[in-house]
């Protein structure tokens, strides 16, 4: 898996890392120490880092130079293995807007935009620094057909390819 991020990052390196899609504005009045915890991948954009893994989960912690310790874990279904990928996160400018920019690989960091988010952080919609990065994170591992709609809805109103969403397993 360390070989899948790394080539994210790279590709994020040669892409304006911490930019945001113009048709999605982050979160305001953002709350970092709410964010933490597990979250639960429900739906992505395919990617090469993140191909062919299943049940996949984003552990966010406090970093002790005040950043955001990032733990990405899934089943490779091919080989029944569990990868994992550590990285960290800080506010790109106010520590209160959804918008973080994430390394998983030296000094490159790629933009990181929760662009909707549950007033009681029970879901966010995410995406990278254009339409080609996007996920539905939850703090449980199904969400409702509602709340997929919605997802669906505001990506198909967003400008991203709602026909290449892959929905994760979690059962």
């Amino acid at each position: 898996m360390w070989k899948k991020f790394s080539t994210l990052c790279a590709v994020l390196m040669l892409s304006g890392c911490t930019g945001i899609p113009e048709t999605v504005e982050p979160v305001q009045e953002f709350n970092a120490q709410r964010y933490l915890g597990t979250w639960y991948e429900i739906a992505r954009l395919d990617h090469s880092f993140e191909r062919g893994l299943t049940h996949v989960t984003a552990e966010y912690s406090q970093r002790d130079d005040g950043g955001i310790r990032v733990l990405n874990s899934g089943t490779d279904m091919q080989t029944g293995e569990r990868e994992q990928a550590e990285g960290k996160a800080y506010p790109v400018d106010e520590e209160s807007v959804g918008h973080l920019k994430v390394s998983f690989f030296g000094p490159f960091y790629a933009s990181y935009v929760i662009f909707e988010l549950d007033e009681n952080y029970q879901y966010a919609f995410v995406s990278g620094p254009d339409t080609d990065f996007v996920w539905l994170l939850a703090r449980t591992p199904t969400v409702s057909d509602e709340l997929k709609q919605r997802f669906m809805a505001r990506l198909a109103e967003s400008g991203f390819d709602t026909e290449a969403l892959i929905w994760v397993d979690q059962e």
